[in-house]
């Protein structure tokens, strides 16, 4: 049986390989009309690229776009890992985590 181990063990190329399995998985499912299969393994795969990113270029106080929800904005109270907790801006003070990788920077 293959041991399993966790994104923050696995290094960059391993990162990068289970990024593309996921995808290649992700885009089956949603030509098989598995919503929900391929939500959980694009999430999977957000949280992989999360890995690859350095958590010191997210500042707390900013504000970031959502990937995938155009419009939206999080900003980040602060940083736990590869995580981003902070609330969005147009629902209010409820506080969530948000992987890295889902952030992106405003342009100026």
């Amino acid at each position: 049986m293959e041991e399993v181990k966790r994104y923050s063990e696995c290094s960059e190329y391993e990162l990068k390989q289970e990024i593309g399995k996921l995808h290649e998985q992700a885009r089956k499912a949603e030509q098989m009309g598995m919503v929900n299969e391929f939500a959980v393994l694009e999430r999977k795969a957000a949280m992989a690229k999360a890995y690859l990113l350095n958590p010191d270029d997210f500042k707390p106080g900013e504000i970031y776009g959502i990937e995938g929800d155009p419009g939206a904005y999080f900003e980040i109270k602060y940083l736990n890992g590869v995580f981003a907790w902070g609330h969005r801006l147009r629902n209010g003070e409820e506080e969530e985590a948000l992987p890295i990788s889902l952030l992106k920077e405003l342009k100026k």
